[in-house]
């Protein structure tokens, strides 16, 4: 990571840029505070899938679709450096290989600590199991709330904005696609 008295430097003069006092007393700590904040916020950066798998690949005789619901992620908007958040669901069906569950959790969190868009974050992970297991079919769909439309803009307080990615049987077999959906608890996509 990028050094961190220079990110509190920056955020130093962005105080000042907004009217803020830097050397006020509430604000004193605040530029360390940031940097610190930053460096976890932006990890993803730092990591790659093998650093996140851990060799937890397995050879598995498993044909049956595997869904992981409900993994909480947040992440910021790369237009507006605000944060969206929200409730992902991941499935695939394996073809001779597993992958331990806890590491698709973290591999939507190693995507989503970096600046992004929902929809790359999406694709991104899609993309990763298919290209890590070989499955019949990925599925991963995201469920989100972003502040840069909440904050700001069109200040809609209960938007959600909804991606998926479908690839394989998923995308293929609509019954297929249908499971999927339905064991998420959504209706149509």
């Amino acid at each position: 990571m990028k050094d961190i008295t220079k990110m509190e430097n920056l955020t130093r003069e962005l105080l000042l840029e907004i009217g803020e006092d830097p050397d006020r007393e509430g604000l004193l700590k605040t530029p360390h505070r940031v940097a610190k904040a930053w460096r976890f916020i932006a990890k993803g950066y730092e990591q790659e899938l093998s650093d996140v798998l851990n060799d937890a690949i397995f050879e598995d005789k498993c044909s049956e679709m595997v869904v992981v619901r409900d993994i909480e992620f947040f992440s910021m908007c790369e237009h507006h450096m605000l944060p969206f958040f929200g409730k992902a669901h991941v499935a695939y069906i394996p073809r001779g290989k597993v992958i331990g569950l806890s590491k698709i959790p973290r591999i939507l969190e190693m995507y989503s600590r970096r600046l992004q868009i929902q929809e790359r974050i999406t694709h991104q992970v899609a993309e990763a199991l298919e290209s890590l297991l070989d499955p019949a079919g990925v599925a991963v769909v995201l469920e989100g709330r972003h502040l840069c439309m909440q904050m700001r803009g069109v200040e809609k307080q209960n938007s959600f904005a909804t991606t998926s990615a479908m690839l394989g049987e998923f995308h293929d077999a609509a019954e297929t696609r249908a499971e999927f959906l339905s064991i998420i608890g959504l209706r149509n996509l």
